[in-house]
C-alpha cells in the first residue's frame, strides 16, 4: 500500500480549475449597497436560486426539502477581476485598521469565492427548480457554484472564537416619516418591506469611515435600493444615540 501512495501523481499546485455556476440568485438587493455584510442580518430578506440547465434536473435536489438550512458557495461577480491585496480593512474595524485578506470574509480575494447561509423555505420544481429563500445576503444576478445542506451537530460551535467580530453588530433605532409610512400602507407587501428596511437601515449602511459614531454630515440623504424602491434617509445624530430616520420610499 505504501508503493501504491508513493506512485500516486499530486495535484499540480497552481493548476487551474473551471468552475461553472449552476444557478443565479434573484433577490431583494438590486445594487451592492445596503446588503447585510451576513446572511443572518436581515431574515425579512427574500431570493431565489434559479438552477439553470444540466442542474435544473429535479433529482439533483431530491431529499433536499429536508433540511432548514443551506450552504451557497458563490462568486462576488460584482468585485472587480483579480483586484485582491493581502491586506484588507473590515468595516468592523471603522474602515481604518488593516487586517490580512485570510483573517476577513472581504470579497476582494483572490478567487472572489463566498459562503453565504441561508434558510431554504421551498422548493419550486415545475418547468426546472426554483430554490426559494430567507435571510439572503447576494445582489441580484449573483452567479452560485454550489449547494449544500447546513449540518448544526457537525457546523454550530458556540465555543469558537471569532476574532474581531465576536458578536453582531450593534443596531440602530430606524424611525419612519409620514410620507414613508404611508408609501408602505399603499403596497401589499408593506409590512415585509418595512421590516426588511429596519433590518437593513440598522446596521448602518453607509461606509465604514461615514460611521454612526461620526459627527457632521447629518443632512445628507442616502439612498438604498430595495426590491423595486428607493429607500432615501438621514442619520440623527443629535439624540443620545444616534438614529436613522426614514425621508421617503419611491419607486426605483
Amino acid at each position: 500500500m505504501v508503493g501504491i501512495i508513493g506512485a500516486m501523481t499530486p495535484a499540480q499546485p497552481d493548476a487551474d480549475f473551471a468552475m461553472q455556476p449552476i444557478g443565479h440568485i434573484a433577490s431583494d438587493f438590486p445594487d451592492k449597497f445596503g446588503i447585510p455584510r451576513q446572511p443572518v442580518l436581515a431574515p425579512a430578506a427574500r431570493a431565489r436560486l434559479v438552477l439553470s440547465p444540466p442542474f435544473s434536473d429535479p433529482l439533483a435536489v431530491r431529499g433536499l426539502e429536508e433540511f432548514s438550512h443551506l450552504w451557497l458557495t458563490f462568486i462576488f461577480h460584482l468585485s472587480p477581476d483579480r483586484r485582491w491585496a493581502p491586506l484588507v480593512r473590515p468595516p468592523r474595524l471603522g474602515g481604518n485598521a488593516r487586517v490580512g485578506v485570510f483573517a476577513s470574509r472581504s470579497p476582494h480575494r483572490p478567487n472572489r469565492l463566498g459562503l453565504s447561509l441561508v434558510e431554504l423555505i421551498d422548493i419550486d420544481t415545475r418547468g426546472g427548480v426554483c430554490l426559494e429563500l430567507r435571510g439572503c445576503d447576494l445582489v441580484s444576478g449573483t452567479p452560485v457554484l454550489d449547494i449544500k445542506p447546513y449540518l448544526p451537530w457537525a457546523e454550530a460551535r458556540p465555543e469558537a472564537r471569532a476574532g474581531f467580530a465576536p458578536e453582531a453588530p450593534l443596531r440602530l433605532a430606524v424611525g419612519f416619516s409620514a410620507d414613508a409610512e404611508a408609501a408602505l400602507a399603499t403596497r401589499p407587501d408593506g409590512a415585509s418591506l418595512r421590516e426588511l428596511v429596519i433590518q437593513v437601515l440598522a446596521q448602518d449602511p453607509r461606509p465604514a469611515y461615514h460611521g454612526a459614531g461620526r459627527q457632521g454630515g447629518e443632512a445628507r440623504v442616502y439612498g438604498v435600493r430595495l426590491r423595486d424602491v428607493d429607500v432615501r434617509f438621514q442619520i440623527d445624530n443629535d439624540a443620545e444615540a444616534s438614529r436613522i430616520r426614514v425621508v421617503e420610499i419611491v419607486p426605483a
